[in-house]
């Protein structure tokens, strides 16, 4: 059971990840849902954000969900073991994650890449649906500087797909690549189409002083009208 200083900890930890998407993005748009069922969520690892869109959004949804995170950050920053985490040296923990019917968040990469091309996937993204007897669910991410001052996050929660490596790697190229091909193509300062902002973030400067000039219109638009 979790003691009192444990909790609150979590609790305020949480709110410094929330804190730190809402005050370095624009903000968060989802195409697709949150998992609600228990699965391996697999993502791709092309952004430093990975590690805190996905549970920031878990955590807004109020669903249940481990994070599969390396034994060398746990040691550098021990503070996560009480952030829904599991540590990648210890799968039977994480297999203990998925039958007790919560999700399990993982980076097949196994590291932080350059955006692109996804990289070749760890076996154990398989292992642990095989052995857990649940489906596998990719998800896209980017994260993209586009037409406003703050970066822009945009993720893509696939269908789920049985535990096939192969499948997974195909899967992850198309989402990114189509999620790509909409980022070169839409209007830049207009968010992309078909997706949902679960997170609203920072405005950009100039979008700030268009309320404050319309704000100061009205104004002078009454002070006008009321000249003798």
């Amino acid at each position: 059971m979790m003691r009192p200083w444990e909790r609150l900890l979590r609790l305020a930890f949480r709110a410094l990840f929330r804190h730190t998407v809402q005050r370095g993005l624009r903000g968060v748009w989802v195409q697709g849902n949150v998992p609600g069922q228990v699965c391996v969520l697999a993502g791709n690892h092309h952004s430093w954000w990975d590690g805190y869109l996905l549970p920031v959004l878990f955590w807004e949804a109020g669903k249940p969900f481990k994070i599969v995170v390396g034994e060398r950050r746990l040691q550098d920053f021990s503070f996560f073991r009480y952030l829904d985490t599991v540590s990648a040296s210890k799968p039977r923990d994480a297999l203990a994650t998925l039958k007790r019917g919560e999700v399990l968040i993982v980076f097949p990469e196994g590291e932080l890449r350059g955006p692109g091309a996804v990289g070749e996937l760890n076996k154990g993204t398989v292992w642990f649906a095989e052995k857990a007897g649940v489906p596998i669910v990719p998800v896209a991410s980017r994260v993209v500087l586009r037409g406003h001052e703050f970066a822009e996050a945009y993720l893509v929660f696939g269908e789920p797909i049985g535990p096939d490596l192969n499948l997974l790697h195909e899967r992850l190229e198309q989402m990114l690549a189509e999620l790509d091909h909409q980022i070169r193509t839409a209007p830049a300062e207009e968010p992309l189409p078909g997706f949902e902002l679960r997170l609203a973030g920072r405005k950009s400067t100039h979008e700030r002083m268009a309320g404050w000039g319309a704000a100061l219109g009205k104004l002078m638009g009454a002070l006008e009208h009321r000249k003798p």
